[in-house]
């Protein structure tokens, strides 16, 4: 079988086309579309290896001036992140004289996946201990490294391989400790897995998986891998995995048994999810010249704005008014203004945190349960 000349199968996209190994070659048909959560990213990550080795006393430039998203916010967390891979290259010290540490490496893991590759952002080996570090600057999913329930996060796993790949036969690694450090989450996921897994693991599951994904074969599967799909918005299978909620034909609620209205809600995130997929997707093919029957592209509702606010805060304070408003800082944009540490010497006293609007979710989430009515009555 004739293998395409072109890579598609990232480590970052791993999650889905493990899961879905047919999707790689549909999306890799389909350019990546820029966006600034993208761009923020990546200039973080610059930011972050300028910081870190230019604390380890390496000849680097500076990129800050060249950095479209640059802010304060994303200084804090760099320095968070610096401060965090030393703390670890101090403490593989204690059993390491002299640990290796690489900024940036490229790790190669295409024994297993054809034309694998992708970069480590921080890789540390001291003796018989490998440890991946990733930064993530996302702020809307929180990224884990992995747990005892589902294992390790594929992407750092497939750096991992990448990693032993190049220092597995210089050092006597058995042990592979994977960090994903999420600082606007406040999230320093870690998951440690032996030598032996992992490689049983990449030649079990990854290759095979990866040889039916290079070629499109194998089959389609819905879940929340979903999520990041270039083709989410009109995959067949994710169409008939949501539809199925059809079946309940919406009653009343209230007609709806206890078992019935929890098989729901297993689903009804991925489906309002499905639903504004589509329905962005149409309107970018509407206002490209399709038409979609019963449908039509009308303007939106927007707010009036001014047309010169000079001018505006000219004509209200002639008139004897003040046109500006004066409003205290909220946390976060107090806490980046003070920095952490100044606004935890200032103002740690005279913070709280108001109890959160309950919300259901599923049992596998980590936040404890809070007292129902019902259980506040038995008290």
């Amino acid at each position: 079988m004739e293998m395409p000349k072109h890579a598609y199968l990232s480590a970052s996209a791993s999650h889905r086309w493990l899961a879905c190994p047919p999707s790689a070659k549909l999306c890799a048909n389909i350019m990546d579309q820029a966006s600034e959560y993208a761009q923020q990213g990546t200039d973080c990550h610059e930011l972050c290896a300028y910081l870190v080795e230019k604390a380890l006393g390496r000849e680097v430039i500076d990129p800050t001036e060249n950095l479209t998203y640059y802010d304060a916010e994303m200084q804090n967390c760099a320095e968070e992140y610096r401060n965090y891979v030393l703390e670890q290259i101090e403490a593989a010290k204690e059993f390491c004289k002299d640990p290796q540490v690489m900024i940036e490496q490229r790790l190669d893991f295409s024994r297993w996946v054809e034309n694998g590759f992708g970069t480590g952002d921080c890789v540390i080996v001291a003796d018989e201990v490998l440890q991946i570090i990733d930064y993530k600057h996302g702020l809307g999913v929180l990224v884990s490294a992995g747990d005892d329930e589902h294992g390790g996060n594929s992407q750092m796993m497939c750096y991992a391989l990448g990693a032993l790949e190049v220092f597995g036969d210089i050092y006597d690694i058995n042990q592979i400790k994977m960090t994903i450090f999420q600082p606007r989450r406040e999230n320093i996921s870690t998951y440690t897995i032996s030598r032996d897994n992992l490689l049983k693991w990449a030649n079990e599951v990854l290759a095979p998986t990866a040889e039916l994904a290079y070629v499109g074969e194998g089959e389609f599967k819905a879940g929340d891998h979903c999520q990041f799909c270039k083709v989410k918005a009109t995959c067949r299978k994710r169409a008939e995995y949501n539809l199925e909620l059809a079946k309940y034909d919406f009653e009343i609620p209230a007609t709806l048994d206890d078992t019935e209205i929890a098989a729901i809600l297993e689903k009804v995130d991925e489906m309002i999810s499905w639903g504004n997929d589509i329905k962005e997707y149409a309107l970018k093919q509407a206002q490209s010249g399709v038409h979609f029957e019963g449908w039509k592209v009308v303007e939106g509702r927007s707010n009036r704005k001014y047309t010169d606010e000079a001018a505006v805060a000219f004509a209200v304070k002639d008139a004897g008014f003040d046109p500006y408003e004066k409003k205290l800082l909220g946390v976060t944009a107090m806490s980046t203004l003070l920095g952490k540490k100044k606004f935890e010497e200032l103002l740690g006293g005279l913070i709280y945190k108001p109890p959160g609007k309950p919300a259901l979710v599923p049992e596998s989430d980590k936040r404890p349960a809070m007292n129902t009515a019902i259980e506040d009555f038995n008290e």
